[in-house]
């Protein structure tokens, strides 16, 4: 399983407020593939550990411009992108300026961007249940509360 890092967006991902995310590679991510969200994937000193957050399961992958996220604001969905990315009180260009800066690339620039749902295995029964984000993480096969 590969790691990807959710630095920038910890407490989002902690928090399941979040079920988009765009990244400078990643071109070559599959729909269907499972990801294990780490607060931090690269630059670990010596003796730390990758910290896991949540398993994800990739629902689809998109290679678009970063400005995108200005002009498709919503994509039929009643969150804006900006709010499914976890900043739910800014802007398209407020996300835009903090990416590029964070990034060290142009608004212009091709990303990926993923859609992903959370995974959980439920301790009760061992089904496996894949949630979207923003809801109560309940196990599809017995109803007891995951986390």
């Amino acid at each position: 399983m590969k790691n990807m890092s959710f630095t920038i967006t910890v407490e989002q991902a902690r928090a399941m407020k979040k079920d988009v995310t765009r990244r400078q590679g990643w071109a070559n991510l599959q729909e269907g593939e499972i990801i294990q969200q780490v607060v931090k994937g690269m630059g670990l000193k010596k003796g730390e550990t990758v910290e896991k957050i949540h398993t994800i399961k990739v629902v689809n992958v998109t290679r678009e411009p970063l400005m995108a996220i200005v002009t498709i604001p919503h994509r039929g969905h009643p969150l804006s992108e900006v709010e499914r990315e976890g900043f739910p009180c800014r802007t398209a260009n407020w996300f835009v300026d903090m990416y590029c800066q964070h990034n060290r690339c142009d608004s212009t620039d091709l990303v990926t961007r993923i859609e992903f749902r959370y995974v959980f295995v439920c301790k009760a029964c061992q089904e496996t249940s894949v949630l979207p984000a923003f809801c109560k993480p309940i196990c599809t096969g017995c109803g007891e509360l995951l986390a």
